[in-house]
């Protein structure tokens, strides 16, 4: 698994959006992104995961960040999820899990005590230039968000 560390640049890429619509990461150069990789969208985990950056939108947007959320759902599921919890951050669709191998967050991990192929729940602060500032892996849905907001020092 190749994953690109602090202070190298974050591979570009364009994905769709939960409404079809193409964003590419060079697109939001001069704004702060946090870029995060989920496995599925309106599973337990990943609900608690997004809700958490949807209720803490105000301060990272607050601090100059945008928060994207990247996961192999279709744009269809992608929107009902958005709708569904109220999430107001562009989701984007990676069905062939693309860009989640270009940022290390596809690969060889465990669930429940076997050893799979999947998403590796995955969190990257990429700065104004399309520099990586943080690249964390195998995160937690549960309290992911708090930690990264004590990470950037944001209250």
């Amino acid at each position: 698994m190749t994953t690109p560390a602090p202070g190298t640049a974050a591979p570009d890429f364009t994905l769709d959006d939960q409404d079809g619509s193409p964003v590419s990461l060079h697109d939001l150069r001069g704004t702060r992104v946090i870029l995060y990789f989920y496995p599925a969208a309106m599973t337990p985990g990943c609900t608690k995961e997004a809700c958490d950056f949807r209720d803490s939108l105000g301060s990272l947007q607050g601090a100059g960040y945008k928060v994207v959320g990247v996961s192999r759902d279709t744009a269809a599921k992608l929107r009902e999820f958005r709708e569904r919890d109220g999430l107001t951050f562009p989701l984007l669709s990676d069905p062939d899990h693309a860009v989640h191998e270009a940022y290390g967050a596809w690969g060889e991990k465990m669930n429940y005590g076997k050893k799979i192929e999947g998403v590796i729940r995955s969190t990257f602060v990429i700065d104004e230039d399309g520099v990586v500032v943080q690249a964390l892996h195998n995160v937690k849905a549960t309290g992911h968000v708090a930690r990264l907001r004590t990470l950037l020092g944001i209250d």
